[in-house]
């Protein structure tokens, strides 16, 4: 199993700015000495060009995010100040799951160890989003001829916003969102299924929603690829999430995606998502339990 990083690429963030970049190498460092993976399995990927991120971007957006041209609006939206390193890290990150779904499709399964950048739309960035990572791939994969149907399972808290924006209406795609009704973004776009729950909501509540979801998804879309957005932020313990599950729970959760991927031979590609929690070493052990699952099940014969 390959694991993709770019968490070298250090955004110049503002004094007690709220967003948890350190999670992304602290999850590095503690697989790395997980005993599981191999030096070789972490890799630097490319950053996404132009051709792959305007396949679900408009070109005067990516030319204003480019260069530096965003208003001070377009700022505000996405949550970070504007830098040459803000732009090179959002083009590796699209990279990281470019290169995890073009892995998994070799070999069964790989992940970004970011990602999951669903609040960036066709002409937007949001929510500390600035490009699609899951939406460009894909796009690309469709186009590379790689896969002709996929399925993003988006299980971030937050609903997937900017995915629905970009391929809410497109066959090809299957858009899952299970997230929390109340939470941001609070007005919500159409993706394939929303899955819009109560605050509060615990495991058995939110494992039942999501198996008859995996169900639609396996049974009757068949895709050739999944894309999965595995939050941390739907833990009891997040700052932003508002639902209840606990690590148990969230370890159930993976099984159950991974697993239906692994039993139905259906290559998996995984993104990070959201994770904030109030003590940001749950939030790495959710995103490294995640990690460890999925190389279990893809290492067993």
């Amino acid at each position: 199993m390959k694991l993709f990083y770019a968490d070298h690429f250090v955004l110049p963030l503002p004094p007690g700015h709220r967003f948890p970049m350190e999670k992304y190498s602290r999850l590095r460092e503690t697989l790395m000495t997980s005993g599981v993976f191999a030096p070789g399995d972490f890799q630097v990927p490319a950053a996404a060009d132009d051709t792959a991120l305007l396949r679900a971007h408009r070109p005067a957006y990516l030319q204003r995010v480019v260069r530096g041209e965003l208003s001070a609006a377009e700022i505000r939206r996405i949550g970070f100040p504007w830098s040459p390193q803000m732009v090179e890290r959002s083009r590796r990150s699209a990279g990281a799951t470019l290169a995890a779904c073009r892995t998994a499709l070799a070999i069964g399964c790989a992940a970004n160890l970011a990602g999951g950048t669903h609040h960036a739309g066709r002409d937007f960035g949001a929510g500390f989003c600035v490009f699609n990572d899951a939406a460009v791939a894909a796009l690309a994969m469709r186009a590379e001829g790689l896969a002709r149907r996929v399925a993003i399972v988006d299980c971030d808290v937050h609903q997937g916003d900017g995915t629905a924006d970009i391929l809410g209406a497109d066959p090809a795609t299957y858009t899952l969102s299970v997230h929390g009704e109340k939470n941001f973004p609070f007005r919500k776009q159409r993706s394939t299924c929303d899955i819009g729950l109560p605050d509060g909501t615990g495991d058995a509540a939110y494992l039942a929603v999501l198996d008859a979801a995996l169900d639609t998804i396996f049974d009757d879309f068949k895709p050739d690829l999944v894309i999965y957005l595995a939050g941390a932020d739907p833990f009891e313990g997040d700052r932003l999430g508002r639902l209840a599950l606990t690590r148990t729970g969230l370890a159930a959760r993976d099984e159950r995606v991974l697993g239906r991927c692994r039993a139905g031979g259906v290559p998996v590609a995984i993104a990070m998502a959201g994770g904030y929690g109030h003590d940001i070493a749950d939030t790495v052990a959710i995103h490294a339990t995640t990690l460890l699952t999925a190389a279990h099940l893809f290492r067993s014969p």
